[in-house]
């Protein structure tokens, strides 16, 4: 007992040390960064494997709907393009606006089914594309933040 209570000035020194250090730190920022490089990373796993596989499913989509199969290029700036221009934090505001746009169709062409649906463990079968839409809505209001290449008064950022 007298041991706890001989360490515990310098164990408050510390949490005080820890929370300072924390204030100083521009946390703002840090959150915009994790947010952009979270959303980005994601995409471009979805745009890789479009590289991969090609957009033939899409093209087919496409054409049910009635549109040209040439819309279907499309989905590699919405997921290519625009997470590379998010993650290194340049004209982050159109490019958030892409993938927002991208969400759009891709749930109105292929998950329209899906949208009063619950998935086998209880969550939203949509909520994957809810995640990258509000993600990049958010974005968009905060702005890409200081650890970017536009940096934070750079142009649509």
């Amino acid at each position: 007992m007298d041991r706890a209570l001989q360490e515990w000035p310098r164990c408050s020194y510390r949490i005080s040390l820890f929370s300072t250090a924390l204030a100083l730190l521009p946390t703002e920022d840090a959150g915009k960064l994790i947010l952009r490089a979270i959303l980005a990373i994601m995409l471009l796993f979805h745009g890789i494997s479009k590289m991969h596989n090609g957009i033939g499913g899409i093209e087919d989509m496409l054409a049910k709907a009635g549109l040209p199969a040439v819309f279907g290029y499309g989905v590699y700036i919405g997921e290519v393009v625009a997470p590379l221009l998010i993650l290194f934090g340049v004209y982050s505001r159109a490019a958030v606006s892409v993938v927002a746009i991208n969400m759009i169709v891709a749930v109105l062409l292929a998950h329209t089914s899906q949208f009063f649906t619950i998935n086998r463990t209880g969550g939203w079968a949509l909520e994957l594309q809810d995640l990258y839409f509000f993600t990049a809505i958010a974005i968009a209001f905060l702005g890409a933040g200081r650890y970017s290449v536009g940096g934070i008064n750079g142009r649509f950022n």
